[in-house]
C-alpha cells in the first residue's frame, strides 16, 4: 500500500544521489522545473564510478546514503543514476518503506521510449552496468510497443567528462569512435542512460546531423519529478526566496568543487561526508 502523506510535506526537500557529480545535471534539470523546491544532493564520489561495480556494492551504497537523505527529511528520493536505478531501485524501495517515495531515471525514460518511438529503432548508450543489466532492453519489451532497442556500453565517456576533456578533439574522437559502432546503425532516437552525457550531447548531436533524435534523459526525468509531485501532492509552495540547496560529496577534492559548478550551471558549496567513519 503507498504510503500515506500529509501537506506539510510540501516543505521537505527533494533528495538527489548519484554515484558521483554526474547526477548534477538531473538536479539541474529538475531546479529548471521545479525552482521552489529544495535539493539535497550526494555524490558518492569515494565510491565513483558505479558502472563497473557489483550489483551488492552499488546496493550497500544506496541504502547508506539513503539514511543521510532520510535524516534530512527528503520527501521523494531521486536515484539519479541509472547504474544505482537498475542495482538498487528495488532494494532502496523497501528500505526507505513509508518514509519517502523512491524515483528512479530509468522507468520515466522506458515510458517516453514507448509513447514516442513506437515501432521504431532506439540506440542507447551507456555504462557497462547500465548496459549489460539489460534492464532498459527488458522494461521497453515488456510495452510490447514494438521498439527495437541497440544498446552499446560506452565506459570511456564518463571519466573522459569527469576529467574535463569534452568540447575538445580528445572527446571527438572518442564519441565518434562510439558512436559508428555498428550496433547503433540505423537508429532513430539516441537516449543518453548516463549522467554525464549531457554535457556532451551538443557534440553527439553534431555527429548525427539532426538525422538522429538525441535524448536528454535529465530533461524526462525532470518532467516526470514535476508530474510526480503534482499528482500526489507534494509539490512545494512558491516563495519569494530562492531555495537553499545541500549539496554533499562522500570524498572532498577541489577538483570536483569546480567539475560541481560545471555539472549544476553555477556556483556551489560542497560538503564533505563520509558513508563510513
Amino acid at each position: 500500500m503507498a504510503p500515506s502523506f500529509s501537506s506539510d510535506l510540501t516543505s521537505r526537500p527533494i533528495g538527489v544521489f548519484d554515484s558521483g557529480i554526474g547526477g548534477l545535471t538531473v538536479a539541474r534539470a529538475v531546479s529548471r522545473v521545479l525552482p521552489h523546491e529544495q535539493l539535497v544532493y550526494f555524490g558518492d564520489t569515494a565510491h565513483l564510478p558505479y558502472g563497473d561495480k557489483s550489483t551488492a556494492a552499488i546496493q550497500a551504497y544506496s541504502v547508506k546514503i539513503c539514511d543521510l537523505l532520510l535524516r534530512r527529511h527528503c520527501k521523494v528520493i531521486l536515484i539519479a543514476c541509472n547504474s544505482a536505478s537498475a542495482a538498487a531501485y528495488e532494494l532502496v524501495r523497501e528500505y526507505v518503506g513509508s518514509k519517502a517515495r523512491v524515483l528512479n531515471v530509468i522507468d520515466p525514460i522506458v515510458a517516453h521510449i514507448g509513447e514516442t518511438y513506437a515501432n521504431r529503432t532506439v540506440g542507447l548508450i551507456g555504462t557497462k552496468q547500465t548496459v549489460n543489466s539489460n534492464v532498459y532492453k527488458k522494461k521497453v519489451d515488456d510495452l510490447d510497443a514494438g521498439v527495437e532497442l541497440q544498446s552499446l556500453a560506452t565506459p570511456l565517456l564518463a571519466p573522459m567528462v569527469e576529467e574535463g576533456f569534452f568540447n575538445n578533439s580528445i572527446s571527438e574522437n572518442v564519441i565518434r569512435t562510439y558512436l559508428s559502432n555498428p550496433v547503433l546503425a540505423g537508429i532513430e532516437a539516441l537516449v543518453l542512460a548516463c549522467t554525464h552525457y549531457p554535457l556532451i550531447q551538443d557534440q553527439i548531436k553534431a555527429y548525427y546531423q539532426e538525422q538522429v533524435a538525441v535524448l536528454d534523459a535529465s530533461d524526462v526525468v525532470a518532467r516526470h519529478v514535476k508530474s510526480y509531485l503534482e499528482e500526489n501532492s507534494l509539490a512545494a509552495k512558491a516563495s519569494p526566496a530562492p531555495p537553499r540547496h545541500q549539496f554533499y560529496v562522500s570524498d572532498f577534492t577541489r577538483s570536483f568543487e569546480e567539475s560541481t559548478r560545471i555539472f549544476f550551471g553555477q556556483e556551489v558549496h560542497l560538503e564533505h561526508y563520509p558513508l563510513w567513519e
